[in-house]
């Protein structure tokens, strides 16, 4: 297995491979596993839990060295991020064809799965990870909203003004909750056990405060239908939240 070292995709108009659809592919891979975008670049894991760009070190070398050669005939076939094969097409065809995660349906269960996964024969590509258009949490920020704005639409009068949305993971996709439901007028309460994702959201200005789930929620409370402080300790838990959790956020309308 490679040492990690920190991946940096090229930027400007210098071209770094044989034709730029290579290389618009090449940094797309890369930027998907800049620290400043995947969750877990280390392990080559960009969101999702386990949502991984190249299946392993050697793999994800392998990937870059074939595209900064590949050329404007040929396209390179990627299974479960490895390259599999480089054929000979044509200019107009696809450079990357890109397959990822797939079991014949009587074999498709997480068991299987994880077995092929352990054995280095298969990764988990998320939806974005493992085809390199990952844009960090930016790219589910609109459609949290939408969904959140949905839901005022039909509940709420059209706003989430004067409610507190509770809910839980501020991961590379769930980290958008917050910022979504400030953007739909509301505030919400978000329970989270991994202290670095609280402070990646912090951070990037998605979240505002951290507060222990002992804690008094004094600013929430302001955006509820009371207009005063909302209480939030442990017993939260009791609420179907069901964490393991101490430490929780909020965001601040």
């Amino acid at each position: 297995m490679s040492a990690y070292t920190p991946i940096r995709a090229p930027r400007g108009n210098v071209r770094t491979a044989q034709g730029w659809i290579q290389e618009a592919a090449k940094r797309m891979l890369m930027n998907n596993l800049d620290s400043e975008v995947a969750e877990k670049p280390e392990e080559l894991i960009v969101y999702g839990g386990r949502g991984k760009a190249a299946r392993n070190w050697e793999a994800y070398h392998t990937l870059v060295q074939t595209l900064d050669r590949l050329k404007n005939h040929e396209t390179m076939l990627v299974q479960s991020g490895k390259a599999v094969a480089v054929l000979e097409t044509h200019p107009l065809a696809p450079r990357v064809l890109i397959a990822n995660s797939n079991l014949v349906p009587h074999w498709a269960n997480w068991d299987e799965f994880d077995k092929l996964d352990r054995a280095g024969l298969m990764m988990y590509g998320q939806m974005t990870a493992g085809s390199w258009i990952y844009i960090g949490t930016q790219g589910i920020l609109q459609g949290t909203y939408e969904t959140f704005l949905g839901a005022a639409q039909k509940y709420f009068n059209g706003s989430l003004k004067g409610t507190i949305t509770v809910t839980a993971g501020l991961g590379g996709m769930g980290g958008a909750q917050p910022l979504a439901v400030k953007l739909a007028g509301g505030v919400s309460i978000c329970i989270e056990v991994d202290e670095s994702r609280i402070q990646r959201r912090i951070a990037t200005r998605y979240l505002d405060e951290v507060a222990s789930l002992a804690g008094r929620c004094d600013c929430a409370g302001n955006g509820g239908t009371q207009g005063g402080p909302c209480g939030f300790d442990r017993t939260a838990r009791e609420c179907r939240c069901h964490f393991a959790a101490d430490r929780a956020v909020w965001f601040c309308a």
